[in-house]
Parts: structure tokens; C-alpha cells; sequence
């Protein structure tokens, strides 16, 4: 099989508004580590040397530095890439550049040489587009993306308290229609109150303008806020008892949640196979 060979052309996307806060995207990382770990640690064939990709990292290299640390605990060989499309905050980066780790400018179409990435974290990039252009950049991105690998579209607030992600899987076959939307989380810091409303304001780009009557994703969180409602007495024993109680009784309406035994009591809501269009 031939190499794969990086994208050209020049960076294509706009530049976000790049506000970067320390352990904002903590929560996101370890769901990661704990979502897909054999995708993390893969080290044979084309994912031998593919590298874990921040795209969009913001106005400093933060989140990628942090990334990188959290994720070499699970594989301490990780190659990690930060991007981004504005050159002063590439520039921003490239004091930490060692053998693991590089900043590259570029967008949608990564910026990679050798391997395609393995798994590509886009946080609070797409947001800022139209519902229209998300699809497109979400096919262009996966074509820097290997077959079995995972692009994770996703919103959070300033401080990390809430996020949303979707989690999209490349398969076999061309870019622009070989990918799927695998699950949908909602992630929660559980050291603060448990709203379902705050979840619903962070939804990623593809999502937010349906919440209309009649739309599956406005259904889902329907029924999650009528799910917190019936499990309200669990607050007692706080957010994290309420999160975990409320994410049960949605299971128990028939949505397909996520090992519901384990991963409600770390924060994450995550939706199995949704069956919702983006396209």
C-alpha cells in the first residue's frame, strides 16, 4: 500500500476566536482515553505512526500541550499535531515541538505528512459556521482521517463545565460519504449544578438549529429534561447522583446510552448510535 501523502493547497476554514483556558477540555480527553483506548494505542500497520490531531487548538497551544500529556499516559508513543490556520498561533507552538509533538499550519485539510491522523479533536471550531458548511468541512476533514478512525466535533462552554460532542467514524470508501455519527455525548464537570437546559445551548453546529418540534435531537432532549424531572428527588445527593439517575431513567425510555453503570457517574451522557442524519 502507498504512503498516504498530505493534503495541498492552502489552509482552507476561517480563524476562530481562539479563546483557550486551561483544563477546558480536560473532561473531553478523558472520555477519549476511556471511549475508543484501542485506537489510542494502536501501533501496527497504517496506524503505526498516525498521529492524534487538534484542530483549531486556539490562540495558544494549551489544549494540544494537555492533550498530549493526558493521553500519553494510555500511550506514551502518541504523535501528537496541533493546527491551526492562523500563523502567529502556530508560531505560539513551536517551542514545544519535540519528536512527539509538532504545530503545523492548516484547516480542514490537514496538514500531514506520512500517516493520516487516527483520531482528530475539532472543539469550538465548527461552531462558528453555518448549518450548511458543516457537513462539507466535516467530509474534508475525514479525508485526512484513517478507516477506523474518529473525528470529535464538539462545543464547550469557557471553563469545560458543560460540553457536547459529536463522535463521527471514517469507514472504508471515499471521504465524502464513508463516515457515520457513532454517538453523541453530553459531558458534564459534576462538581456544579446538573441543568439538561445548559446542554442544550452547547449542541454541536449540526444540531443546535434543530430543536424544533418533531426533530429527533429535539425529542432526545425533551425526554432527557422530563428524565431529570421525574429523577429530581436524586439531587440530595448531588449533580453527580442526578446526572447518573437521570441518565438511567432516559435509558429506561428506550434511548441507547452508553454503559450507563460507569460512565454516567464520570459525567458522560453518551447516545449509542443515534441513527441521526447530519447530511
Amino acid at each position: 500500500m502507498s504512503k498516504p501523502q498530505p493534503q495541498t493547497g492552502p489552509p482552507t476554514g476561517q480563524i476562530t476566536r481562539g479563546k483557550t483556558a486551561p483544563n477546558r477540555l480536560r473532561g473531553v480527553d478523558r472520555f477519549l482515553a476511556a471511549y475508543d483506548p484501542l485506537l489510542l494505542t494502536a501501533g501496527t500497520g497504517l496506524f503505526a505512526d498516525a498521529p492524534y490531531v487538534d484542530l483549531g487548538y486556539g490562540a495558544e497551544p494549551t489544549t494540544t500541550l494537555e492533550s498530549a500529556a493526558r493521553l500519553r499516559r494510555l500511550n506514551p508513543d502518541l504523535r501528537v499535531v496541533g493546527v491551526e490556520i492562523d500563523p502567529e498561533r502556530v508560531a505560539r507552538g513551536k517551542p514545544f515541538v519535540d519528536e512527539l509533538t509538532d504545530f503545523r499550519l492548516g484547516g480542514f485539510n490537514l496538514p500531514l505528512e506520512g500517516p493520516d491522523a487516527r483520531l482528530v479533536r475539532a472543539f469550538n471550531v465548527l461552531r462558528q459556521y453555518e448549518a450548511d458548511e458543516v457537513v462539507p468541512a466535516v467530509s474534508q476533514i475525514m479525508a485526512g482521517i484513517l478507516p477506523g478512525g474518529l473525528l470529535v466535533d464538539g462545543t464547550s462552554d469557557p471553563v469545560g463545565r458543560v460540553w457536547t460532542a459529536n463522535v463521527l467514524r471514517r469507514g472504508e470508501g471515499p471521504a465524502e460519504t464513508a463516515w457515520h455519527l457513532e454517538a453523541l455525548v453530553l459531558g458534564a464537570n459534576l462538581r456544579s449544578e446538573f441543568d439538561p437546559e445548559a446542554f442544550q445551548t452547547r449542541l454541536p453546529k449540526s444540531f443546535i438549529h434543530r430543536m424544533v418540534d418533531g426533530d429527533p435531537v429535539h425529542r432526545f432532549m425533551e425526554d432527557w429534561k422530563a428524565a431529570a424531572r421525574d429523577t429530581r428527588g436524586s439531587a440530595t445527593w448531588g449533580p453527580r447522583a442526578w446526572f447518573t439517575a437521570a441518565g438511567g431513567a432516559l435509558a429506561g425510555r428506550g434511548y441507547d446510552i452508553m454503559r450507563p453503570d460507569k460512565w454516567l457517574r464520570q459525567g458522560w451522557l453518551v447516545w449509542r448510535e443515534p441513527g441521526l442524519d447530519l447530511r
